[in-house]
């Protein structure tokens, strides 16, 4: 079956559940396994709410924590599952409205992870590459991405849907200060 971007639904979480209780997360960043068990324990709670808490097109499903605990405003987005038939890892979307510009604290507008035991498969970049499409439906006129130095695996899934090099930076002092690289899609 084809890689497909889906709205997390209940039909799907189950197989979510099962990536979590594996030791999968979808956060990439230092807080990844904070965010493991968190999300475990609200869906155990109000799967519901789980599930309608990660389309928020609004930005209104609260304050979202960094990975150094402080509580920053949620930008609009949403987040999509990636599915052949079984999870296969999740990737969000989420942007400024108005500008192209994101805040100081949010590292990108895209953010991807893919399962560990189905990762070398091409499917982050079949994402991204489906994602885009709809990113572009927002009015903007790029995407900013970011990867660690070392992300090689992502750099690649970058630069196969478009992307170029922007700048080394570095990281704000709630994401450890340390250094990162900016990738730029146009549409």
């Amino acid at each position: 079956m084809p890689l497909t971007l889906v709205i997390p639904a209940p039909e799907h979480q189950p197989a979510y559940v099962a990536a979590l209780e594996r030791g999968w997360s979808p956060d990439t960043t230092a807080g990844g396994e904070a965010t493991r068990l968190s999300q475990l324990e609200k869906i155990s709670t109000d799967a519901d709410g789980f599930l309608a808490g990660l389309d928020d097109p609004e930005g209104l499903a609260g304050d979202v924590r960094l990975p150094d605990g402080s509580m920053v405003k949620r930008l609009p987005g949403y987040y999509r599952w990636l599915w052949d038939g079984d999870l296969v890892g999740s990737i969000n979307f989420r942007w400024a409205p108005g500008t192209e510009i994101l805040p100081p604290h949010c590292l990108g507008h895209v953010g991807y992870a893919v399962v560990p035991w189905r990762r070398g498969e091409g499917h982050a970049t079949a994402a991204l590459g489906l994602l885009l499409p709809l990113a572009a439906k927002t009015g903007l006129r790029w995407i900013d991405l970011t990867t660690d130095p070392d992300n090689v695996a992502s750099h690649r899934v970058i630069i196969a849907n478009g992307g170029e090099l922007v700048e080394r930076f570095t990281k704000p002092a709630a994401y450890g200060g340390a250094e990162g690289l900016l990738w730029r899609i146009a549409f």
